[in-house]
């Protein structure tokens, strides 16, 4: 398989992992993140932790398979983002560490007070993440203050409150307020009663304001400056990031829209998924809702990606040193060993992944989880 082919396969692979990451571990961060919005009572709480409990660890396999496989095809980016995203990548840990621990614990003691810590415990777990995963989206739109030396060595010359700026915490509401959207069309399926009314109100209401807000994010990047490559050695064969032109222009992300028009079912995707994510809620269709959260998710991710495309990390401190799906991939035996690999094992994690939910599935109350008081969650 010729190199370059397999450079834009890899690169589609890895956003349908970051897509399957939060489509699955989405929905449970967003309930999550929902805890003390939608659950009123400890009943109620444990109706909406029952119904992510049995999926989440496994929904979390998105994540860290995302992440291998940056680390296995963009060794550069994992090493330039792991070292400049230090402090916030250890947030999102730190933050998730509440979910394990929470899941396992929180109804083990019948005292209020210690649920009471542990559901903020969840919540922060759901929330945290959803925001800084969206702050690093729009740090990267922005550019990331890195420099690589002649052995490609990076030095991150930015700190970690700088990555809290406007655009970029704008980024982080939308990506917090869709996750929550996205689990609260999970919990419309799954649940009956006072928290399946009370999910589909805010799944109307969460609809409507991502898409305003995705609508002023979209207008806010076409004011930005983009990156755009001036000039650049053999896209196919082995080169560096070092071996290439990058100069920043006008509304620069908006350019692939125009030079791909296909790109543009993306953000159309996006805003059609948001309106069906609404009506259908208002409509009581739970599942249909769900779906087309799913749809609207994939597309502002996809959004993001099309924009950025074919830059992974640009870097503001000297733009020709930015990391691009051209000139930070492995070796060609890797990414061919790793295609097969992957072509083999993801359709077996999906057939499991889909058993679990078939043998789990079915609509929880408050009446379930009074007369099953020692369940699990």
């Amino acid at each position: 398989m010729e190199y370059e082919l397999l450079k834009i396969i890899w690169w589609v692979l890895i956003g349908v992992l970051l897509i399957g990451f939060a489509v699955t571990d989405g929905f449970d961060m967003g309930v999550g993140a929902l805890l003390k919005v939608i659950g009123k009572t400890d009943s109620e709480r444990r109706v909406m932790m029952n119904t992510i409990g049995p999926h989440w660890d496994g929904n979390q396999v998105w994540f860290i398979t995302a992440a291998g496989a940056i680390f296995a095809a963009w060794p550069v980016v994992y090493a330039v983002a792991f070292s400049g995203f230090y402090w916030a990548l250890l947030l999102v840990l730190f933050a998730m560490f509440f979910r394990p621990v929470g899941f396992e614990y929180r109804s083990k003691v019948q005292d209020p007070r210690w649920r009471n810590a542990w559901d903020w415990g969840l919540t922060v777990g759901g929330a945290v993440p959803a925001l800084v995963f969206g702050v690093a989206f729009g740090n990267l739109l922005l550019g990331v203050p890195f420099t690589l030396d002649e052995f490609m060595r990076s030095t991150y010359t930015g700190s970690f409150w700088a990555l809290l700026n406007p655009f970029a915490l704008l980024c982080g509401v939308i990506s917090l307020l869709m996750l929550a959207m996205h689990g609260g069309t999970y919990l419309q399926m799954r649940t009956a009663g006072p928290v399946h009314e009370r999910a589909r109100r805010i799944s109307v209401l969460l609809a409507v304001v991502v898409a305003v807000a995705f609508a002023i994010g979209g207008f806010w990047v076409s004011q930005l400056d983009g990156y755009v490559i001036k000039a650049a050695s053999n896209l196919g064969g082995v080169t560096t990031p070092l071996q290439k032109s990058v100069e920043l222009q006008a509304a620069g992300w908006l350019e692939n829209y125009g030079r791909y028009p296909w790109m543009l079912i993306a953000p159309l995707l996006a805003f059609v998924g948001l309106a069906l994510t609404a009506l259908l809620s208002m409509a009581n269709r739970g599942a249909l809702a769900f779906i087309s959260s799913s749809f609207a998710v994939a597309g502002i991710i996809c959004t993001a990606g099309f924009s950025l495309f074919p830059f992974l990390m640009p870097s503001s401190t000297d733009p020709s040193h930015s990391l691009t799906m051209w000139d930070v991939t492995s070796s060609q035996l890797t990414l061919h060993i790793m295609f097969w690999v992957a072509m083999i094992f993801v359709p077996i994690i999906l057939s499991y992944t889909a058993w679990g939910y078939y043998k789990m599935w079915g609509r929880l109350t408050t009446d379930f989880i009074e007369d099953n008081q020692y369940s699990t969650y």
